[in-house]
């Protein structure tokens, strides 16, 4: 007689959801954080030394022997790492993840360290990542109201209610969720297409983000014509004679916030261009577009309502965990193209019913309730405290341009817009300037990131995080000053 499949001594893992999951999940998450700290604390600083080579072998040191602390078994022969990936008997679940959360926490470059400040690479808020697990642990997918009742509710609402502040005065304002401004860019040359047809071309600046070249080369349309932009924005006066002499439908990506500078283009200037010669008008407000939330500082964003099409990623100025973007459009109409039926999901009768289409909500099938964290962060802040977490790291990086401009040994290359600072060691050559940003990575003293801006190589700073301190400014451009003196004798 066969055993069944059903009788087997072997334990099955418990669920995260359920009346169960809640308690299924509390060791499991006392793990987590202890091993987050601990890794966090054997890293010491904002990432770890060594460069590629040791953080690799660290991680397979862990994989092997359950610490970081093991030679690196990379040398032995014998040894196959397959096997420490994929053992045939498990560690079991508190090893597992006291293993591999203490390294990756180890290895991390972390964004909420002061010193962290490359990349537009949020630290996520706290509350923001409490309400990921929430939404890990119930894993609503987002393709069909019968899997995500209640998130598919909140995502109408929450968008809706960030579409409006994009376009107040829109018909129906309404947003997309998306993976970020890479996506939502792609998304907007995909409506412009499916609206104008595949002679679409598009106009940007040259400091347009890549994704705008690389959307337009996967939806078939021509490459975009681009406009130089000397002073980190379009110049206005080369993007007259550009759209005086294209024929066709015409789409132009201004932006606000570039990913080098932070620089906003003259919106309500492009917009009046758009109008006169009857192009349509995307912005890309990756960046900048929680300036939306501040009293002080939302007139810099002054035309955006103008736009057709918006993108929005509050994984950047919202402090939320990856992946919180959007695509905002001022009447929901604009997103019919996006329609699309497979039965099991939407079907027509199912839809007459009253069941909430939802498939045309994103080009993806599966999809994450990524709204929830996003709806905690906007329901427990508020406007007022989304708007001071804005105006804090601006004021920041306004407190670091003026320590570089008083500091002889340092170049700054102009007064920040958002919250990027871009400077470099006075007299030095693009090598060194690369060499120094090397140096800091490697030793783990700091992470800066690199822009081309006036034809010469710049550190670029990206201050995002509200806790960082004049003191932490100050440690900054020491390091700084160090490996540029180290790197330079």
């Amino acid at each position: 007689m066969s055993s069944s499949p059903w009788s087997t001594s072997w334990s099955t893992p418990p669920l995260a959801g359920g009346p169960g999951g809640a308690d299924a999940l509390r060791p499991l998450v006392g793990t987590v954080l202890a091993a987050l700290r601990d890794g966090a604390t054997a890293r010491g600083g904002p990432l770890p030394p060594g460069g590629p080579e040791d953080v690799a072998a660290r991680l397979r040191a862990a994989l092997r022997d359950g610490t970081t602390e093991a030679g690196d078994p990379g040398h032995d022969v014998r040894h196959d790492p397959r096997h420490d990936v994929l053992p045939d008997t498990g560690t079991g679940a508190e090893e597992a993840l006291r293993t591999l959360v203490t390294a990756l926490a180890r290895g991390a470059a972390d964004p909420a360290h002061p010193l962290c400040a490359a990349h537009l690479h949020t630290p996520p808020l706290a509350l923001a990542a409490a309400a990921d697990l929430a939404a890990s642990a119930l894993n609503p997918s987002m393709d069909s109201w019968d899997q995500a009742p209640a998130a598919s509710a909140l995502e109408q609402l929450v968008t809706r209610a960030l579409a409006a502040e994009t376009h107040p005065a829109g018909h129906r304002p309404d947003a997309l969720v998306t993976t970020g401004g890479t996506e939502s860019n792609q998304l907007a040359l995909l409506l412009a297409r499916e609206h104008h047809g595949p002679t679409l071309q598009t106009v940007c600046g040259a400091n347009a983000h890549h994704s705008v070249h690389r959307a337009a080369w996967l939806l078939g349309l021509p490459e975009p014509v681009t406009v130089p932009a000397p002073d980190g924005t379009i110049d206005l006066t080369a993007l007259a004679a550009v759209l005086t002499d294209l024929r066709g439908p015409l789409l132009v990506t201004a932006t606000a916030g570039t990913t080098d500078t932070g620089s906003i283009d003259p919106l309500p200037e492009i917009a009046d261009l758009c109008d006169d010669h009857g192009a349509t008008l995307h912005v890309d407000a990756a960046y900048g577009g929680p300036l939306l939330f501040s009293e002080t500082r939302r007139h810099l964003l002054a035309g955006l309502d103008r736009a057709r099409t918006v993108t929005l990623d509050l994984h950047k100025l919202g402090w939320q965990p990856v992946a919180s973007g959007l695509l905002a459009v001022p009447d929901t109409a604009l997103l019919d193209a996006l329609r699309h039926t497979a039965p099991y999901l939407n079907a027509d009768d199912d839809t007459r019913a009253g069941l909430p289409d939802l498939l045309g909500r994103s080009p993806r099938t599966s999809r994450r309730p990524d709204i929830l964290k996003i709806a905690v962060t906007l329901r427990a802040l508020g406007r007022t405290g989304l708007g001071h977490l804005v105006d804090r790291v601006c004021a920041t990086a306004g407190r670091l341009a003026d320590l570089v401009e008083k500091d002889p040994r340092l170049d700054l290359h102009q007064r920040p817009t958002l919250s990027t600072v871009l400077f470099r060691p006075t007299g030095a050559t693009d090598e060194t300037v690369a060499a120094t940003r090397r140096d800091l990575l490697t030793h783990g003293h700091a992470v800066l990131g690199r822009a081309h801006a006036d034809g010469r190589l710049w550190l670029k700073a990206t201050l995002l995080n509200p806790h960082t301190t004049p003191d932490d400014l100050e440690e900054l451009l020491a390091h700084t000053a160090l490996v540029e003196g180290s790197t330079t004798r």
